[in-house]
């Protein structure tokens, strides 16, 4: 008697799992497509980012630069020589 409950209840309790199974093999063609998107595209907030870290790199090595030409010049100083611009 349990046996033959079980074998009448086992196709539904597994129903809801092979549901769920069926529905994930169809929906991961387009999840796999979306992913490809969003890995190819780029947002306008990450575009942002990028743009403000090359910026940020400009100015740093411009700040850099700026700062060794003035090294240089007040040594040109000290010895008294002019410093060539």
């Amino acid at each position: 008697m349990k046996k033959a409950l079980l074998i009448l209840l086992l196709p539904a309790m597994l129903g809801g799992c092979l549901a769920k199974a069926a529905v994930d093999v169809v929906t991961l063609p387009v999840r796999a497509v979306g992913a490809g998107v969003d890995a190819v595209t780029t947002s306008q907030s990450e575009a942002d980012e990028k743009r403000g870290r090359e910026l940020r790199k400009q100015e740093e090595r411009e700040g850099r630069e700026a700062r060794k030409r003035e090294k240089e010049a007040r040594k040109a100083a000290e010895r008294g020589e002019p410093y060539p611009y």
